[in-house]
């Protein structure tokens, strides 16, 4: 029988092969956007996470923020999956984890962190496109975004039956009991990682998770604004909590 350590290093194996059939696209044009939207709208109406709209597609004004990055990610030219990237700094707090969790949040960046707050991550419903390492390749996404941007902190905004896949794939702590979130009827809860300090451990669990700066430039400088990576800051260790658990009823 097969241990749940190898099963997991299986699924790993795997995910390395399948980045080759995978190509994540930064959604530019209002075609490309409306694709994803529409995405996040199936997505989200198959888990009853949204009410429904006339208009069958899911936005938010972060959509069109200067830091933030809408990614589709294409398995064999087919849109899959999709995730938003978006870059809080001291002089451009307006992200949605900052947004819903300022109390957490905010006193970070007031000492000067990056925090990379990845968003928004959908995956097409129907079953025949259910593929095992979906998410991480996904996922994948927000780490490549902290090696661009020098992040201080590494967040994940998820409700609470997803928070152990975060704090075994990147050893994030929940900081808060689930809260209400922009745009959902499900309440989200904040996780977060130091980055500097977990890097080197999740790349040896992970190694497909590495990215080179040809990549990282590809994904995230704009055809129209370049955006270069910001300078690493040396800050005392983000406060973690011990992990907060939901009150039962």
């Amino acid at each position: 029988m097969m241990t749940l350590v190898q099963s997991a290093t299986r699924t790993f194996e795997r995910g390395s092969e399948l980045l080759d059939h995978v190509d994540y696209r930064l959604a530019e044009t209002d075609a490309e956007k409306e694709e994803i939207y529409r995405l996040r709208y199936r997505a989200y109406m198959h888990e009853g996470a949204i009410t429904p709209r006339s208009d069958e597609m899911l936005t938010d004004r972060f959509d069109d923020l200067p830091n933030s990055w809408i990614f589709g990610v294409y398995f064999d030219g087919v849109l899959y999956s999709s995730l938003r990237v978006s870059v809080a700094t001291p002089d451009n707090h307006d992200t949605p984890a900052v947004d819903a969790f300022p109390d957490l949040l905010k006193p970070q960046l007031a000492l000067g962190k990056t925090i990379v707050d990845p968003n928004r991550f959908v995956a097409e419903p129907h079953p025949a496109r259910r593929i095992p390492e979906l998410p991480y390749l996904t996922v994948r996404l927000g780490y490549v975004a902290c090696a661009h941007f020098n992040a201080d902190i590494g967040t994940a905004t998820v409700r609470t039956e997803h928070r152990a896949f975060y704090r075994r794939v990147f050893l994030q702590t929940a900081l808060c009991v689930p809260r209400p979130y922009p745009t959902l009827t499900k309440p989200l809860c904040l996780m977060a990682a130091n980055y500097p300090e977990v890097r080197e451990r999740i790349f040896e669990r992970y190694p497909y998770f590495r990215s080179s700066y040809f990549e990282r430039r590809k994904l995230f400088e704009r055809s129209n604004v370049q955006s270069e990576p910001l300078a690493p800051v040396s800050l005392p260790p983000f406060p973690f909590a011990r992990e907060a658990v939901t009150p039962r009823s």
